[in-house]
């Protein structure tokens, strides 16, 4: 019985969180940071402001947690590849990373955050750990895995990660976050993420060629026909006559 309460609590506990983060939210992005109490935001979630304050005793902590929960799913758990395939491991991982950040109100909370931040010296003093985003979890994860294994060769696999995000944030997130009408297609969007994976594994691979999970690429020419065409019969390489 004792058992069965405390899971009920929890789950109670989680769906206020929910409905507390989702009302925040709203009035957030409606109101701004300044206009927006916590009387207001319990009210809109339907719970007491006991329990608002049980969660999140001030209105700083309050943002702070819902910015760290923009993504499809906040407060889920995105399960990392196993290792063995560093190619279509770092491939699953930076298209999740791609939906947090295309989910229509990443770029408005983020907006939100850099016109906010500035004003308020609360905000100012807060982390916003992104380390926590569940994405970024699963990739810090599945790099460390990699590294034990010994397919990759990174001393921080938190470093890497920042490097590999950001070159995903870099072509299809802050371009957004600047010009609210921008947008990418698809084609583009899985060119930006193939980039950042064979970047990294350029860089982290022990292995930098098909065995460390890297496919050829298609644009590129085959190496080993150019090759032969170079090697003159003396064994010396040389440019190749285009004629």
């Amino acid at each position: 019985m004792s058992r069965d309460l405390t899971e009920y609590h929890r789950r109670v506990a989680d769906e206020n969180r929910a409905a507390i983060l989702g009302a925040a939210e709203a009035l957030f992005l409606e109101s701004g940071y300044d206009r927006t109490s916590l009387a207001r935001v319990a009210e809109r979630a339907g719970v007491s402001k006991a329990t608002l304050f049980k969660q999140f005793p001030t209105k700083a902590a309050l943002f702070e947690a819902v910015v760290l929960a923009v993504g499809p799913a906040p407060g889920s758990e995105v399960p990392a590849p196993p290792p063995g395939d560093l190619h279509a491991g770092l491939l699953a991982l930076g298209r999740q990373y791609a939906e947090v950040l295309e989910h229509p109100r990443t770029a408005e909370v983020m907006r939100l955050l850099v016109a906010e931040g500035a004003r308020f010296p609360e905000l100012r003093e807060r982390t916003f750990d992104f380390g926590t985003l569940p994405a970024v979890v699963a990739l810090h994860r599945y790099l460390r895995a990699e590294r034990d294994a010994g397919s990759v060769r990174a001393e921080s696999p938190e470093t890497a990660s920042a490097q590999f995000l950001g070159m995903i944030a870099t072509a299809i997130f802050w371009p957004r976050l600047v010009h609210p009408g921008w947008s990418i297609d698809d084609e583009g969007r899985h060119r930006a993420i193939e980039e950042a994976v064979r970047t990294m594994i350029a860089r982290y691979a022990v292995q930098s060629t098909n065995g460390a999970g890297l496919p050829a690429d298609p644009h590129s020419p085959d190496r080993s026909e150019s090759h032969r065409d170079t090697v003159a019969a003396d064994g010396e390489e040389h440019p190749a006559v285009i004629g």
